[in-house]
């Protein structure tokens, strides 16, 4: 259900990336992988952001998005104090009670926001898991300090080479020689489709479709799987066995 938050912060990571920190009612919050829908002044649909991390004890949440049009430019002037309406608890997450004894965490871009907080529950289950993050160059890298403060190994894949491994995240995969018997992953449909054909074990994809609900009653971003069609909005991350590319 809607409800408003209170900006506490916005501020940019990168030339193009902000993270936005709100205080408001978090309890619909179940599972690391959930959304939020924004609504935002003057726009008919809302703007759905995946969430970095919660805080449930302070009521806040964190955000992580980039800057591609309007809706988002429009966020990033916001200022503290501000208010905002909230769809909350949106999307399935990730299930973390599946057996795992080394998962890899696998980011790319503005997909890696999400897989902070499922680190910080992956820890939780005292599993340490390594994380690869996929950026385009250095200057785009963000989060790399936050899951080393986590106590995670984390590999750095940038296609120019300027940082980490030059390449994709599968290439900085195999040449680490990284050993895992499961991953998590976020990010670009390229890249999930890549990790789909290259990696061997099950795992988890997050999904991301235009959205006009949100909440699974438009069907507008309905895809087709091994067991039937299913909504983004509602089934936000899928299995490997599933997945159809």
């Amino acid at each position: 259900m809607p409800n408003l938050f209170e900006i506490i912060e916005n501020q940019p990571l990168t030339a193009d990336v902000y993270k936005m920190i709100l205080r408001g009612d978090v309890s619909a919050f179940s599972t690391a992988g959930q959304f939020v829908n924004i609504e935002l002044p003057d726009k008919f649909l809302r703007r759905p952001i995946s969430v970095c991390d919660i805080d449930f004890e302070k009521s806040i949440i964190t955000l992580i998005y980039k800057v591609v049009g309007a809706g988002t430019l429009q966020m990033s002037q916001m200022q503290p104090s501000q208010k905002l309406d909230l769809l909350t608890g949106l999307g399935n997450g990730f299930d973390i009670n599946i057996e795992t004894k080394s998962p890899l965490i696998i980011g790319g871009g503005v997909g890696c926001p999400p897989l902070y907080y499922l680190a910080k529950c992956l820890i939780n289950r005292n599993l340490q898991s390594k994380i690869v993050l996929g950026f385009n160059t250095k200057e785009e890298i963000f989060l790399k300090n936050e899951f080393e403060q986590l106590g995670l190994q984390v590999f750095i894949a940038t296609i120019d080479g300027s940082f980490g491994t030059k390449g994709f995240v599968t290439d900085a995969i195999s040449q680490n020689n990284l050993s895992f018997d499961y991953y998590f992953t976020c990010g670009p449909l390229p890249m999930l489709k890549a990790i789909h054909s290259t990696l061997k074990t099950s795992g988890q994809l997050s999904f991301e479709e235009r959205m006009g609900c949100g909440f699974g009653g438009c069907m507008g971003c309905t895809c087709k799987t091994k067991n039937g069609y299913k909504r983004v909005c509602t089934d936000t991350i899928l299995t490997s066995e599933e997945v159809i590319f």
